[in-house]
This record gives structure tokens, sequence and C-alpha cells, in this order.
């Protein structure tokens, strides 16, 4: 079993409205710095379609409010004036944190001051109603997921995302470093912070202060980046392997065959793990790659250990039903050698 045991996993609560502006949805403020510091608690969007139509029982009003289409000409033609100011006042008054408008509408002049009574942000993007839900609900969720720090060197291996995990001074960051050396990019040493994208998918990343610096005892702390070029690293990259290193121990069993699989669980998520033991002179580096290779060969439907293992019952039942006990031969018949 693993023995590896990732950190406890924490959440954001909240982040500031003003944080939206570094999304992807090409937002602008309407409302000038105007509740630009309320916080949003909530990863989901709503369009508040009823709560402007007086229905406010079940008004999420603590989420980021998005005016599409639908919200614009209900305000703006389906209501008269004085009616549309207290529809929206309605809205404004249980503090929502901020109101997006889609299709880069912009609200008139009096519903913006009943905006700047209330504290409330306004933004506009040119994003339509659809593609904003989608962008903009993407970025929440990822603000709101479940992250968690690992010690441990994160490297890109042949496109393959291996985390290396085990106790302090193994040799985690010569490794990764040997690997940067053969052509392969760094993510992130000594801590990743992984970061829980939809049900399956576990993105890892550096931290903002060690980024792509490593620490070779011996040696002091480098630079990858500068030492090696833009090349040699990752900022981000999926989690799909996680690699245990440990000391050779003579009492413990370790998988010889490739038949029996191992797991293992961060923030729900499971990640093909392989415990490997270290020995002087062992060739780490090299059978890092070969672990890289050998999953993308499962990955896409070849299994070494299982075609061996077949080929294994298919011997077994040949010399049980043949006379005699030996090596078949791989050539059947040698050719001569002249050379």
């Amino acid at each position: 079993m693993p023995s590896f045991r990732p950190a406890p996993a924490v959440v954001k609560e909240s982040i500031p409205v003003r944080q939206l502006l570094s999304s992807p949805v090409n937002l602008s403020v309407v409302s000038g710095e105007i509740g630009l510091d309320n916080l949003i608690t909530d990863k989901n969007l709503h369009r508040p379609q009823l709560a402007l139509a007086g229905f406010t029982e079940l008004f999420t009003y603590y989420r980021v409010q998005l005016f599409g289409n639908t919200e614009f000409f209900y305000l703006l033609k389906g209501l008269a004036d004085d009616a549309r100011r207290e529809a929206f006042r309605r809205i404004c008054a249980f503090n929502v944190p901020c109101i997006v408008c889609a299709n880069g509408h912009t609200l008139p002049d009096d519903l913006i001051a009943i905006a700047n009574e209330h504290n409330v942000a306004i933004l506009s993007t040119p994003f339509d109603t659809a593609r904003t839900i989608y962008v903009l609900g993407e970025y929440l969720d990822d603000q709101f997921s479940e992250q968690v720090s690992v010690h441990g060197s994160f490297v890109d291996v042949y496109g393959v995302g291996m985390l290396f995990t085990g106790p302090s001074g193994i040799g985690k960051s010569e490794i990764a470093l040997d690997l940067v050396e053969r052509g392969h990019r760094l993510v992130a040493d000594d801590v990743a912070v992984f970061t829980k994208k939809r049900e399956s998918i576990l993105m890892g990343t550096g931290t903002s202060l060690v980024r792509h610096f490593m620490e070779i005892r011996g040696v002091g702390v480098i630079d990858v980046r500068q030492m090696f070029g833009i090349r040699s690293i990752r900022f981000q990259k999926r989690l799909e392997l996680l690699v245990e290193l440990e000391l050779f121990d003579t009492a413990q069993e370790y998988n010889r065959t490739g038949l029996e699989e191992s797991v293992t669980n961060i923030l729900g998520v499971p990640i093909d793990t392989v415990k490997l033991p270290i020995v002087p002179g062992k060739n780490v580096t090299v059978i890092s790659e070969t672990i890289a290779l050998n999953y993308l060969l499962k990955t896409y439907g070849y299994n070494a250990s299982k075609v061996f293992s077949d080929r294994l019952e298919q011997e077994i039942a040949r010399r049980s039903t043949e006379r005699g006990n030996f090596e078949q031969r791989h050539i059947t018949y040698f050719q001569s050698d002249d050379e």
C-alpha cells in the first residue's frame, strides 16, 4: 500500500470582486471603484430573472449576478421607468457582490446610481451570455476548488506529469534536475500545489515564492529557468503519476510483475502510484523515463505485464502437453554470422 499521505485540503472562503478583472472574461468596470472590495463567497453564477420580477424567497444574492439579454430586455423594454428602478433597487438591496453585464450591455445612469448607493459593483463583458457563463464559471470554479500542498518534485516527463515524493534528502531534487538536463520540464520543486479540476483532474503548479528555483544539497539554490532556458520549465501540468522514493528494504515486498496496480487518492482523484526503491548506483532517471513511457503505453492500450502474463500461461499450458522440459528459443534457426 502507498505510504504517501497528502496534507489536508484547503478551500478559499472568498475572493474580492476586483479579482474578477484578472479573469479571462475581459471584464471592464462600469461603476469605478464602487464595490470592488465586496467579497464573493460562492463559485456559482446566478441570473436574477425571478428576483427582478418580484420573487425573492429563493434569491441567491451572495452569488455573482449575471445580466444577459433576457434581463436587459425585461428591464429596459418590459417595464416603465419607475417599475424598472424599483425592480433593480430590489436586487441591490440584498447587497449582492456585483453585477456582470454580458453582450457588452451597459445599464442606464439611473440604475448605476442605485447600484452606487448600495455599493454594488457593475462590470461589463463583450462576451455573449453563454460564453460568459462558461468562462467565468470555469474561473470561479478554479478559485473555489479544493487545493493541497505536497512536498515533492513535479516534472513533465514525455508529457506525463510525475510527482516524486519521499523522505527529505533521498534525492527528489537531484532526480528532477537530471530529468531537466535530459530535456524534460520542471513544474515545481520542494512544494507543489494541486487543485482539483472537475471530478477527475488534478492540476499542479509551484508556489509564487519558489517558482522554478531548486535547492541542491552541497551546491545551493539554482534557477532552473535561467540556467537551462525556457524549454526546461512549465507553469502548470496535470498530475498523472506518483513516484514514491524510499531506501531499499530487503524485508519489503516490491512490485516485480506490474500486474498489481497501486493508486493514491489525492482530493478524491485516484493517481497511479509506483513505489521505487533506491540503492547506490541505481539509475533512477532512466527508470523514471521508463515509468512514464510505460504509462503512455498503458494509456494507449498496451500493457506489457498483461502480455507477458498471457504468454507465461500459454507456455505453462504448452509444457504440460509436450514432452521434454526445455526453454523454447525465440529464434528457431540460427543463420550464419559472417561479420
